[in-house]
C-alpha cells in the first residue's frame, strides 16, 4: 500500500551505498551486535526515506471509513512506516512495528533512558554502554517498533489481530503477498470463522485462492470505491489487513 506514496519496500530500500548489503543481515539482533554502528546508519538512512511521504488516498480512505463509523473497523499492518497513523486512523496493530520506535538492546537499569543517551551511533547509556535500536516499546494497549528476523511478533497485538479476524463479518487483505506468517494466516482465520475475504492487490498473492473475491487494482485505486459503497452490518464490523 505505502509503495504508492513512495515508500520503497524493504528489499528496495537498498539503493547507493546500501545496495552492497543484503536487507535480511541488517535486521537481526546479531547483525546488530556484530556492526551496531552500520546496523543503526541503515535504519537512519530508511527513517530519512520518510521525510516527504505523505499517505495516499488508500490510508486517507481507510481513516475516513473509520471515522464514519466508529468501532467498525479493525486496522492491521505489516507496514512499519507510520502512514496509517499519520492519515488520521487510531489504535493501528502494527504487526511488524514501527520503524520510528526505540528500545534499549539488553535489560534497562534504573540509569538507562532514552532522555539521557550518550549521542552516537548508536546511542548509548552512558555509564551501562546499553546501545538503544530499532525495537519493540510498549505504548497504550499495542506494541510498536521494528521487529527483526528471529524475533517472535508482539504477543499482544498479534492476539487482537486474530481475535479481530475471527470477529470480523469482512476482510480486506490489501497489497500483500500473503507469504509471511502469522500475519498471512489472519485471511484463513477469518475465513474459516465464516467471514468474506476479499483480495486488493495488483498482483497474483498466495492468498488469492482463500479469497471470495480477488481485485485486480492498487490500493489507492480501489480502497475509496470500496469504502465508500460500504455500509458495514451488524453485529460483525471489518477488519483491514494492509
Amino acid at each position: 500500500m505505502s509503495a504508492e506514496s513512495g515508500v520503497p519496500t524493504f528489499r528496495n530500500a537498498q539503493i547507493g551505498h546500501w545496495a552492497r548489503y543484503r536487507p535480511e543481515d541488517m535486521a537481526t539482533e546479531e547483525g546488530f551486535r556484530a556492526q551496531p554502528a552500520l546496523v543503526w546508519r541503515w535504519y537512519q538512512h530508511r527513517r530519512q526515506m520518510l521525510q516527504g511521504v505523505q499517505p495516499n488516498a488508500a490510508h486517507l480512505a481507510l481513516a475516513e471509513y473509520a471515522q464514519r463509523h466508529p468501532g467498525r473497523l479493525t486496522l492491521i499492518t505489516q507496514n512499519v512506516d507510520g502512514l496509517h497513523q499519520r492519515a488520521g486512523s487510531a489504535d493501528v496493530l502494527c504487526l511488524h512495528g514501527d520503524l520510528m520506535e526505540d528500545r534499549f538492546l539488553d535489560l534497562p537499569r534504573h540509569c538507562c533512558h532514552p532522555d539521557t543517551v550518550e549521542a552516537g551511533d548508536p546511542p548509548q547509556c552512558p555509564r551501562r554502554g546499553n546501545m538503544l535500536r530499532p525495537g519493540v516499546a510498549w505504548r497504550g494497549v499495542v506494541w510498536c517498533g521494528v521487529v527483526w528476523f528471529g524475533e517472535p511478533l508482539p504477543l499482544p497485538t498479534l492476539e487482537v489481530a486474530q481475535h479481530a479476524a475471527r470477529q470480523c463479518a469482512l476482510m480486506l487483505v490489501v497489497g500483500t503477498a500473503g507469504a509471511v506468517f502469522p500475519a498471512a494466516g489472519l485471511a484463513r482465520l477469518a475465513r474459516d470463522a465464516g467471514a468474506k475475504v476479499v483480495i486488493v492487490n495488483p498482483h497474483v498473492s498466495e492468498l488469492d485462492a482463500v479469497a471470495d473475491a480477488v481485485l485486480r487494482g492498487t490500493a489507492a485505486q480501489l480502497l475509496p470505491l470500496l469504502l465508500a459503497a460500504h455500509v458495514p452490518t451488524p453485529p460483525g464490523g471489518m477488519a483491514d489487513s494492509a
